[in-house]
């Protein structure tokens, strides 16, 4: 049970490692007789790409992404769509020093734990180098779950800075290097990351991932709730700690009036006077928008040194050379999108064959 596959209609499974040749990944699942092509999957890569601003990795890949399969004049065949994105600009050297070390917070000595092997060479297939696949699987989902719904993502806080919520502004996101709503936040992140790279350090952030114009009806409770499934798609992201839908945490101090998300008619349609939910209730898609806030531990490789063990277990000091975010929350809001739009994906996929709609 290698546990290389996610989701259960729509099915990706990813493959490759940081400095191999290649990564890619097999989609299983996607309906026939849709419209695609690399153009329809690259805008997505191209987001999540390395070396965009100083402010992440300067590892240069072009992340051009490949068809291999299931594509048949322009259309999906119904068949596993394979996908390729070649490694370019990889440099195994930069980690020769940690050959037989562990760095504190990575996945090094868990690795080893269980595989009595690892791959070095940037992290093998603990590398966030992984996720380019799940972009490329969920610019694909996108297309099963229709333009009607809108998937968009923003970094609200990084270390201790969090955003101003009543500036929010989805066109500034675009706007400036750290996928933030909040211009004026923007602008202090910059030296903040700056000190923080220059330093030797490394510093966590919260992504916050929507999805607008999902219908109420979507989830399959007890065990395949929507919510849970999100969850379980954004654990699953390298350096994911922690997940929240709607509230989240802090609904533990409301009261049952403050919690209670009142509904009304409107134009002869329900509509929440508030979203403590997140969009989910019980599991299923309320027809709200859905809301969920992925916790990012800072970046493992340093260039700060920090207390450590080798493989023959002596104690010693470890640091890592080569090219790494000061925040690697950043270049997660693709990837955070790309999740929650295979999640959907596979879930109408469920609604319809339990449903028939």
């Amino acid at each position: 049970m290698s546990h290389n596959t996610f989701g259960h209609l729509f099915r990706f499974t990813t493959w490759g490692e940081s400095h191999g040749p290649a990564i890619g990944c097999v989609v299983d699942g996607c309906p026939p007789g849709l419209e695609l092509s690399e153009a329809d999957i690259q805008p997505f890569m191209d987001a999540r790409k390395p070396g965009t601003s100083r402010f992440v990795t300067q590892r240069k890949e072009p992340d051009e992404v490949k068809i291999l399969s299931g594509i048949f004049e322009g259309r999906t065949t119904g068949t596993p769509i394979s996908l390729l994105i070649e490694n370019k600009d990889q440099r195994s050297k930069d980690y020769s020093e940690i050959k037989t070390r562990y760095r504190p917070g990575h996945a090094d000595f868990t690795y080893d734990a269980k595989y009595g092997i690892r791959d070095y060479r940037g992290g093998g297939r603990s590398s966030a180098r992984e996720t380019a696949s799940r972009v490329a699987a969920g610019a694909i989902a996108r297309k099963i779950i229709g333009s009607n719904i809108q998937i968009r993502g923003a970094v609200i806080q990084i270390g201790t800075s969090m955003i101003d919520g009543d500036n929010w502004d989805w066109k500034q996101v675009s706007q400036n290097p750290f996928w933030c709503p909040d211009a004026a936040t923007a602008k202090d992140w910059e030296n903040y990351l700056d000190e923080t790279r220059k330093s030797g350090n490394s510093i966590g952030a919260i992504v916050e991932v929507h999805a607008e114009g999902v219908p109420a009806g979507w989830g399959e409770p007890v065990y395949g709730k929507l919510d849970s499934d999100i969850a379980n798609g954004l654990m699953s992201i390298n350096a994911a700690k922690g997940v929240e839908i709607g509230a989240g945490f802090a609904s533990a101090a409301y009261t049952g009036v403050e919690n209670a998300d009142e509904i009304r008619m409107t134009d002869g349609k329900p509509q929440f006077l508030t979203n403590n939910s997140g969009g989910i209730l019980g599991g299923i898609s309320n027809g709200d928008t859905i809301i969920a806030r992925m916790a990012i531990k800072p970046t493992s490789s340093i260039l700060t040194e920090v207390r450590s063990i080798n493989a023959q277990g002596d104690e010693i000091d470890v640091r890592t050379k080569g090219r790494h975010d000061p925040c690697v929350g950043i270049r997660a809001v693709p990837v955070a999108e790309a999740m929650l739009a295979c999640v959907l994906a596979d879930h109408k996929l469920r609604h319809r064959g339990q449903t028939g709609r």
